[in-house]
C-alpha cells in the first residue's frame, strides 16, 4: 500500500458546480479542523467560490485540474488523501480521476448513479486500488446512501440482537418533496444512450447483481426487478392500506446494496433480496397509479434501452434540466426526504430503519452525504473497513458514517417490529 504525508485532507474536486458549491458551503461549516483545497479547471472561479464560503473557508488553495489534463489529476490525487468529486456525468468525465486515485493510494467519493461506469471502474481499477490502498466510493448522495446505510444498520441490528441473517428487505420512500438534479438526468441519459446501442449493456442492466464482486457467486433468488407494484401490505402490515410503485432510482440503488452485501462476505444473508418502493397512499386512484406507474416505467425502461439513441438528442438536451443548474435557496430548505426500509430475518424477526433528512434530495441534501462521506474518508480512518479497492458507501464506512449522520441532522433510526 502507498503511504506517504499528505498535504491535503480533502480536495473538492468540481467546486464551481451548483452540487460542488453547495458541497464546499457544507464543507466550510463542518469540516472544521480539516485541511480543504478546492479544485477544477479554472482558477478564476474556484477563488470567486472561495470568497463565499466565509472565514473558515479564506486560506483553502485552489488547484487547477481538468479531466482533459491526467497529469493535473495525477498531481491533485498524489497531494490529497481524499478527492471528493462532483464531475459528471462521470461515464464521460469521471474515469481519468478514478485511475489517478487507484495508482496514487487516494481515497475517492463521487456522485455517479451510473451502473456501467461503476462496473467499468471496477474492472479496470478494483485490484490495483486494493494493491495501492484506495478506497473508490461510488454513490455517496441521496443515490445511494439512504439505501445503503439503512440495511447496513438493519444488519447491525439483527446480529447484535442475534435474530439471524436479512431476508426479504423492501426501501420505501414514504416523503419525498425535490425535484431530480441536472446531474443526475443527464447521468440517466447517458445509460439510456449506452444501453440502447449495446445489447450487452441492456443485459448487465438488467442484471441484479451486474456489480456483484463474483457473479457466479450469488444466490438464485428468483425475479428481482426493477419497477414493482402492489398494495403496501405485501411489503410489511404496517403499510397495510397503501398501493406502491418502484422506485425511480432502484435500478442504482438496488445493485449498491447488493454489492454491499457481496464485498461483506455476504454478511446480511444468502437469501437477501432487495426491492424498492415508492408510497402512492391509499385514495381510490392510488391502485391505478400503482399499476399506470409500474407499466410506465417499465415501459419507458425497456423501450428506451433498445431505441434512445433515436430520439433527437438536441430536443432532449433543450427541455431537461442541465448539470450545473438547480432551485433557489427557499426551494432546496423546502425539500426533504422520509424513507422506510422494512426487513424479515431468518429467525422471523421484522426490523424497520426510518432515515429522514431536510433539504431538496438532489441538492441540498446531496451535499451533506456527499461532504460527511468525504470527512468520514478523511478523518475517521481509524473507524473505516479494512476493504479496498472499489467500494460502496456501507462496505467502507459503515460505522463512521453511521456516527456521523444524526450529527449531520441525518435521522437515521432502527426499531424491532415483533
Amino acid at each position: 500500500m502507498i503511504a506517504a504525508q499528505r498535504e491535503f485532507d480533502i480536495v473538492l474536486y468540481g467546486a464551481t458546480g451548483f452540487v460542488g458549491r453547495l458541497t464546499a458551503e457544507y464543507l466550510a461549516r463542518a469540516g472544521a479542523g480539516a485541511r480543504i483545497a478546492l479544485a477544477g479547471r479554472s482558477t478564476e472561479r474556484l477563488l470567486a467560490v472561495r470568497d463565499t464560503l466565509g472565514d473558515e473557508a479564506r486560506s483553502w488553495p485552489v488547484l487547477a485540474a481538468d479531466a482533459a489534463s491526467p497529469s493535473s489529476l495525477n498531481e491533485m490525487a498524489a497531494r490529497t488523501r481524499v478527492v471528493v468529486t462532483t464531475v459528471g456525468p462521470y461515464n464521460r468525465y469521471g474515469m481519468p480521476l478514478v485511475a489517478a486515485c487507484a495508482a496514487a493510494g487516494t481515497d475517492y467519493a463521487d456522485l455517479t448513479g451510473e451502473a456501467m461506469f461503476i462496473r467499468e471502474a471496477i474492472d479496470l481499477y478494483h485490484k490495483q486500488a486494493a494493491d495501492t490502498g484506495a478506497r473508490i466510493v461510488h454513490c455517496c448522495g441521496f443515490d445511494c446512501v439512504p439505501s445503503d446505510m439503512t440495511v447496513y444498520a438493519l444488519y447491525r441490528a439483527a446480529r447484535d440482537d442475534g435474530a439471524g441473517e436479512l431476508t426479504d428487505t423492501a426501501y420505501v420512500v414514504r416523503a419525498l418533496s425535490g425535484g431530480l438534479s441536472g446531474g443526475t438526468i443527464a447521468s440517466l441519459m447517458d445509460v439510456m444512450d449506452a444501453s440502447s446501442s449495446d445489447a450487452e449493456v441492456r443485459r448487465q442492466l438488467l442484471d441484479p447483481y451486474t456489480l456483484s464482486t463474483d457473479r457466479a457467486a450469488e444466490p438464485e433468488l428468483g425475479p428481482q426487478p426493477d419497477q414493482p407494484w402492489g398494495r403496501g401490505s405485501q411489503i410489511a402490515p404496517e403499510l397495510a392500506g397503501l398501493w406502491t410503485a418502484g422506485y425511480l432510482m432502484a435500478s442504482i440503488d438496488t445493485r449498491i446494496v447488493r454489492r454491499s452485501n457481496a464485498l461483506l462476505d455476504w454478511a446480511y444473508g444468502r437469501r437477501f433480496r432487495y426491492s424498492e418502493y415508492m408510497s402512492l397512499g391509499s385514495s381510490p386512484a392510488a391502485p391505478v397509479a400503482s399499476a399506470v406507474l409500474a407499466g410506465f416505467g417499465n415501459a419507458a425502461f425497456g423501450l428506451g434501452s433498445r431505441y434512445f439513441r433515436r430520439l433527437p438528442r438536441r430536443l432532449l438536451d433543450r427541455i431537461v434540466p442541465k448539470p450545473g443548474t438547480g432551485p433557489g435557496p427557499a426551494a432546496r430548505e423546502r425539500g426533504y426526504y422520509r424513507i422506510e426500509t422494512y426487513t424479515t430475518t431468518t429467525s422471523g424477526a421484522r426490523y424497520v430503519a426510518r432515515i429522514e433528512q431536510q433539504g431538496d434530495p438532489g441538492y441540498k441534501a446531496t451535499s451533506v452525504l456527499l461532504g460527511e462521506c468525504g470527512l468520514a474518508l478523511a478523518l475517521d480512518r481509524d473507524k473505516l473497513s479494512e476493504l479496498r479497492g472499489v467500494l460502496t458507501p456501507a462496505a467502507a464506512m459503515g460505522e463512521a458514517l453511521l456516527d456521523r449522520l444524526g450529527p449531520a441532522g441525518v435521522s437515521l433510526r432502527t426499531e424491532r417490529l415483533n
